[in-house]
């Protein structure tokens, strides 16, 4: 049976749900979703995308989500959700933001949400763009949202504002030692399980063992440049880099 976008979707991991995607509206090929964890004691939201609204019963059913997790200001064009949820976000993207969205509650460094949610600010694509870092307890997980992707089996990151190469080059290196871990093999039914650029990673657990993530589609924005070979230019369109461009600690 075809999925309806009020549904939430099983990943292949039992304590992570997603929405089936929806395409951005100013740009068909390139796809949303967000996602929910599923914590003992709550839900999580993670992205503020067109489909948090469509599936808010979906939602519901599973008990009141704690938070929704923004990773950068270009989320708030969505507008808020239809739940009554507070929603974080890193306070360098919180003016760009304005009342599109009713912030509760603002990141300005690294720190833990919870004993297993940790803000990872990541700036590079905006000021503030933050990833998040989830330890299920079984798996880890890593939410780049437009921080990093994959397009055609290779990491790539975006830069929209040249002004910011550098601190998208530092936030490469910050996450340096988990990029040695992560695993870059696509899901191997893309059809059942399409995926928004730069979704998620799923990390090695401790025993090595590796697992697929979802594949991405980002195209028409990333110019194949490696960082480490750039001039800085006034030039506005987006730039890329390769994460092995940057030395792993």
């Amino acid at each position: 049976m075809a999925l309806s976008t009020h549904d939430l979707v099983q990943t292949p991991f039992e304590e992570l749900l997603a929405t089936p995607s929806s395409r951005l509206p100013y740009q068909h090929d390139v796809q949303l979703r967000f996602f929910v964890l599923q914590r003992p004691d709550d839900t999580v939201i993670v992205y503020n995308s067109p489909g948090v609204s469509e599936a808010a019963t979906a939602i519901q059913r599973l008990g009141p989500p704690s938070r929704l997790l923004v990773n950068h200001a270009h989320e708030a064009m969505y507008g808020p959700p239809d739940l009554d949820i507070p929603i974080w976000m890193h306070g360098a993207d919180r003016r760009e933001v304005g009342d599109s969205l009713d912030i509760a509650g603002t990141f300005d460094r690294r720190e833990r949400i919870d004993h297993d949610l940790e803000a990872i600010p990541t700036p590079g694509h905006t000021p503030g763009t933050c990833s998040y870092l989830w330890d299920s307890g079984t798996h880890r997980f890593f939410f780049t949202g437009d921080f990093l992707w994959i397009e055609n089996g290779e990491w790539k990151a975006v830069v929209l504002d040249p002004a910011l190469r550098d601190e998208h080059l530092a936030s490469l290196a910050l996450i340096g030692g988990m990029a040695a871990r992560l695993d870059r093999e696509a899901l191997s039914d893309e059809r059942r399980y399409p995926a928004r650029a730069g979704e998620f990673v799923h990390l090695r657990d401790a025993t090595g063992t590796r697992h697929r993530t979802p594949s991405t589609r980002r195209k028409g924005l990333v110019q194949n440049m490696p960082v480490r070979h750039q001039k800085r230019s006034t030039n506005p369109q987006p730039q890329s880099c390769g994460i092995d461009d940057v030395e792993t600690v």
